[in-house]
Order: C-alpha cells, then structure tokens, then sequence
C-alpha cells in the first residue's frame, strides 16, 4: 500500500495538498463531485441492502427503542438504566418501560451491580446476543455475495481503496475522541 508521506499525488486515498493555484480550484471541484457520486453510490448500496427482507434488522419485532438498546448492549456489554436513559435521551421511568418490553422478549435481563448493589445492571441474553450476531452478520453475507460479482483486479483495488477508507476512519475516529 502506499503511504500518503512518500508519494501523494499516487497514494490511494490520500488527500490531495492545497495551495493557491488555478489547477487546484478544478481539482478541488473534481474531488467535490467524486465525493458527491461516490455518496450517491452509497446510497445506492444501502437500498439494495436494505430490500432483503430476510436481514434480522428489519425482520425483528422491535421498536427503534428497543432495538436502541439491544445494539447498544451488544457494543457496550452491560448498562444501568440511567446510562440508557441518557443513550436514549428519555427519562429513566420510560427506559425502564422499554427495558421491561425487552426482557419480555427474552433478549436482555437485570442483574445487581457487583459494585453498587443498589444498581441494576441490563445486559443481553444468548438471545440478544444471537440476534445482534445475526444483524450484524446479515449485511456481510448479502456483501460477500455482491463482491462475487467482481473480478480478480477489482477486488485488489477495492482491498487497497478500503484500507486506505479504514486509515481516514480510524483517524476521524481518533480525532473525535480527542474532542471530547
């Protein structure tokens, strides 16, 4: 892969240096309408995703909220009801509702903080667990399937261009956990 540092004019990826010239006004402009096809060509990706009737996202019996909380329990492991009161941005009477509804479903349960006994921890079940291993699960294999389509070199392509898109992410991650 190339690293943006040794040749950036040849570096997939790397942003493009700025400075006051006419040529980069047209440069710029092309990198505003490729960024704007390639957004395009996003969204275009998420609707054919999003059709497949069988992903377990759209197929679950949930509310947003309760799904809220299930996906936030996934990447979180477990919650008191005033952190997911405060995730939802409700109050912790109706988070209290919502978690009620998910336990009904058999896909989270409370258990009593080891730390503070006077709080009640939320955290998945098997089921819950299940169920966000297949959400997450489902757009990759519908994914896998689409990247058979592509040829060889294509795909050699597509693994340096995600690399470099991985690289941005991480770094647009780090930044906002400095902000914060």
């Amino acid at each position: 892969m190339n690293d943006c540092r040794a040749d950036r004019r040849s570096a997939i990826g790397c942003p493009e240096p700025v400075s006051g010239r006419t040529g980069d006004r047209d440069e710029q402009e092309e990198r505003a309408r490729l960024i704007a096809g390639l957004s395009e060509l996003q969204r275009g990706l998420g609707r054919f995703f999003a059709r497949d009737r069988s992903i377990p996202l759209i197929a679950s019996n949930l509310t947003m909220q309760q799904l809220k909380v299930v996906m936030f329990l996934s990447f979180r492991g477990s919650a008191s009801g005033q952190e997911l009161a405060r995730n939802l941005g409700v109050g912790l009477g109706t988070a209290t509702g919502i978690v009620d509804r998910v336990v009904a479903h058999g896909l989270v349960t409370r258990r009593e903080d080891p730390h503070d006994r006077r709080v009640r921890r939320v955290e998945l079940t098997e089921a819950g667990r299940r169920l966000t291993a297949e959400i997450l699960d489902a757009g990759t294999a519908r994914y896998r399937r689409l990247l058979e389509h592509l040829d060889t070199e294509t795909l050699r392509t597509m693994e340096q261009v995600m690399g470099k898109i991985e690289q941005a992410m991480n770094r647009m991650h780090a930044e906002e956990e400095r902000a914060r």
